[in-house]
């Protein structure tokens, strides 16, 4: 998908064809540090360093990637969760203790973070499931910054034949529904965490990374983590209710491309075949190599999204 983009810069992608995914890397635990980042094809070995910032009056952490002379700058959207590389790299995440974070307020933020971080090389937008939608929101807001959107497995509108959607959805409009589930999952927290390691293992395969796991097992069991959770999904949800803005995406459908999985509830084939009908300009493809919406918590799928984003 990259090399589409190539021929809107001067520079070839020298920076993201050396950049690789390492299983060994190291992140140690003060701010302004550097772990090292190894190059799977070569003895390359890239600095990235992790600082902090204020974004909208929260404190963010920024993983940051420096790259000589860049021509364009590339972000992830992972929900709360964004990468960067070219310019310089980027994985800012906030956490707000007992704040709620809707969809809006998440497009918001990531507006500004590249505000307060005032990138002047053009911007390249990799979003995976709902941060597809995030992607092509800060299109429209920053047209003359934001060159080409990728969105990976898209969350673009709801799917009304998906009985998991259905299930979702009866829980975030329930105030009751919501806090007993709520509730429920932060009191596994205090279960060991050997029992919690077995239940994310049972509950998502073994092939999950074990980092995927740790986080899961850390992160996940928590009151704030979990209500936060199904807040965003309530107002994701909402929205997504909506039909989809396909004359803005036939008006910049030169601008994105989109990645579908062949069985993906969160964004089914159907909706493929929706958007090759109303955006036929927009760069299509489908995933066959088994991997899940949730590739980015597999070292398998997270390797394999990688070449392929720089094929």
């Amino acid at each position: 998908m990259l090399a589409r983009i190539a021929a809107l810069t001067e520079r070839p992608l020298s920076f993201i064809r050396s950049f690789k995914y390492s299983r060994t890397n190291s992140i140690p635990n003060s701010s302004g540090r550097e772990m090292d980042f190894t190059d799977l094809d070569s003895n390359a070995t890239k600095c990235v360093n992790l600082r902090l910032c204020s974004v909208s009056g929260c404190m963010t952490e920024i993983l940051e990637i420096r790259a000589d002379r860049p021509s364009f700058h590339v972000l992830l959207a992972f929900l709360r969760f964004q990468a960067a590389v070219g310019a310089s790299g980027h994985t800012e995440k906030n956490w707000e203790h007992g704040k709620l974070y809707s969809l809006q307020e998440q497009i918001d933020h990531k507006i500004e973070f590249i505000k307060v971080q005032n990138i002047e090389a053009p911007l390249v937008l990799v979003g995976h499931s709902i941060g597809s939608y995030i992607a092509l929101e800060m299109l429209r807001r920053l047209p003359e910054k934001v060159m080409y959107c990728i969105g990976l497995y898209p969350f673009l509108a709801l799917n009304l034949q998906s009985k998991k959607q259905a299930v979702i959805m009866k829980v975030i409009l329930s105030r009751v529904l919501s806090t007993m589930v709520t509730l429920f999952v932060a009191s596994l927290s205090l279960l060991p965490r050997r029992v919690l390691r077995l239940i994310s293992e049972l509950s998502n395969g073994k092939s999950w990374s074990n980092t995927a796991h740790e986080a899961c097992c850390s992160h996940l069991p928590q009151y704030h983590t979990i209500r936060n959770v199904l807040y965003m999904a309530r107002t994701e949800f909402i929205k997504l209710s909506e039909t989809p803005d396909w004359e803005f995406m036939r008006e910049n459908q030169e601008k994105i491309s989109f990645l579908y999985g062949i069985d993906d509830h969160w964004g089914p084939l159907q909706m493929f075949e929706e958007v090759s009908r109303q955006a036929s300009g927009i760069a299509l493809s489908i995933e066959r190599e088994g991997h899940t919406h949730g590739f980015c918590c597999t070292e398998a799928g997270s390797i394999w999204l990688l070449a392929m984003l720089l094929a």
